[in-house]
């Protein structure tokens, strides 16, 4: 019989078992063809200036096209979507992939389980967005679920694609909670299957990664249960590329690496027009992408490879060591910012520390006045029909300006008020607390639970649903 770590180690690392290693990226049908094989996730919005919107601005192939004029040979770009990191680590170590982008934890195990193997052994040469307080990934239950807190979930199924930075998530969620993945019944499913068995009441719990949680929440299909951000530790998605490709062909990643930058400029300086593109894209509501990629989202876009983290590698490698998930691996190996350094020049070091948000939250309140001059409580409304996001300087302005302006809101966006996480205002749970300043009483909640120990500890607090914040504006 398997023990609790035998069973954990096969999930963890059966999603990228290879028996065979192939070699024959970046080579083409003759000599003068270069075949560039990049890996990318359509619909993890933490990468698309790697991968969809990267591919849809054609910034990369129009780069090549130049290198090829001068260099007398024609590249080719193959592009490979995948649901999540392991599969795509998978065909990385059958030398089908030359540059592909994922999240943390499955950076980790793809470092380690190409590093024995010249032909594909890998490095993680940038990063596509990030959240420092780690609320990437995240666990939602059915609307009508009575779990309260993780600890809720034991003995229950929960669904989360094994291998990926949301099953970490899991695993370092419960532990916090005094459990183990095997308190619960771990269900290894792809994000859509996992969503749709969530939907269905086939699972009790959907641990997943950007964006999945926060569509269910959208579509009123699900609430929020724990977020990620609970652990305080940096999560992010990167990139990574064979050394054995960068070593050939310097100038491709260098290549990849300048188009990657200037998509992510591009979404920085026009985040709303870049959600409605991806939208367009991958079938997620523009409202859900939003969320993610909009000032103050919850990804901050920056291909930089930051300190914290690198540190937040070096905390979760122990973690999967302990699990059997992955062998050692030398951080400072792995992470190589060599072509980022030649991108950004001199300005490279100064990046690198500037952990300030990409794109800001600015403007004036049209409701209670004043600008935006604190992002603890910068909220944003998107009327129907409008083309451009309203402002409001705290969630009780959004509210008002909700209120008096009438009409549809395609979404409404505040700041949790215990977390400091961009949530929906609808699907968020309200407190009014009369001792606030009359721009400060309501105070919006990602975890109903959390909106519950507010109240509790703040004398003549009321707990609210969306519909009667809006009343009580």
């Amino acid at each position: 019989m398997r023990t609790p770590s035998t069973r954990l180690t096969a999930l963890l690392l059966g999603a990228v078992t290879v028996t065979t290693l192939l070699t024959g990226c970046g080579s083409g049908g003759d000599d003068n063809t270069i075949t560039v094989d990049i890996g990318y996730q359509s619909k993890t919005i933490n990468t698309v200036t790697a991968g969809t919107l990267l591919r849809d601005r054609g910034a990369f192939e129009a780069k090549l096209a130049e290198l090829g004029k001068a260099k007398g040979v024609r590249y080719r770009v193959e592009w490979k979507d995948f649901a999540s990191g392991p599969p795509l680590t998978a065909q990385m170590l059958a030398g089908q992939v030359d540059i592909g982008s994922m999240g943390d934890a499955p950076i980790l195990v793809n470092g380690s389980k190409t590093r024995d193997h010249p032909d594909v052994a890998s490095e993680l040469i940038a990063v596509t967005g990030y959240n420092l307080r780690g609320s990437l990934n995240q666990v939602v239950v059915p609307v009508n679920s009575p779990a309260a807190t993780l600890a809720d979930l034991r003995g229950k199924v929960v669904s989360t694609s094994v291998g990926s930075a949301a099953h970490g998530m899991l695993a370092t969620g419960l532990s916090a909670a005094g459990m183990s993945l095997d308190d619960v019944k771990l269900l290894g499913q792809d994000p859509p299957v996992g969503a749709s068995a969530l939907q269905g009441d086939q699972v009790a719990a959907l641990a997943q990664f950007v964006p999945w949680p926060q569509k269910l929440v959208f579509d009123g299909k699900a609430r929020l249960l724990y977020d990620g951000g609970s652990a305080n530790i940096p999560t992010f998605h990167a990139v990574v590329s064979t050394k054995r490709f960068g070593a050939e062909h310097p100038e491709v990643v260098e290549a990849f690496l300048a188009a990657q930058r200037e998509t992510t400029d591009y979404l920085n300086r026009n985040p709303l027009a870049a959600a409605q593109r991806v939208a367009e894209i991958t079938g997620i509501p523009a409202e859900v992408v939003y969320l993610y990629n909009g000032p103050h989202g919850l990804v901050s876009f920056d291909p930089t490879i930051k300190q914290p983290l690198v540190d937040a590698l070096g905390r979760l490698l122990p973690f999967l060591k302990s699990l059997g998930a992955l062998a050692d691996l030398n951080l400072d190996e792995f992470v190589d910012d060599k072509y980022l350094r030649a991108l950004y020049g001199a300005d490279y070091d100064a990046e690198r520390a500037d952990i300030a948000p990409p794109s800001p939250l600015t403007g004036v309140d049209p409701v209670c006045g004043g600008p935006l001059d604190d992002p603890a409580t910068a909220s944003e409304v998107w009327f129907a029909g409008q083309d451009s996001i309203s402002v409001a300087r705290t969630p009780s302005c959004l509210l008002r300006q909700i209120g008096e302006r009438g009409g549809e809101v395609r979404a409404a966006y505040v700041p949790d008020a215990a977390t400091g996480i961009r949530i929906f205002a609808a699907t968020a749970t309200w407190v009014s607390d009369p001792a606030g300043a009359t721009d400060q009483r309501l105070r919006p909640f990602g975890v109903a639970a959390d909106a519950e120990r507010y109240a509790g500890s703040h004398p003549g607090s009321t707990v609210l649903d969306y519909r009667a914040a809006l009343q009580a504006r």
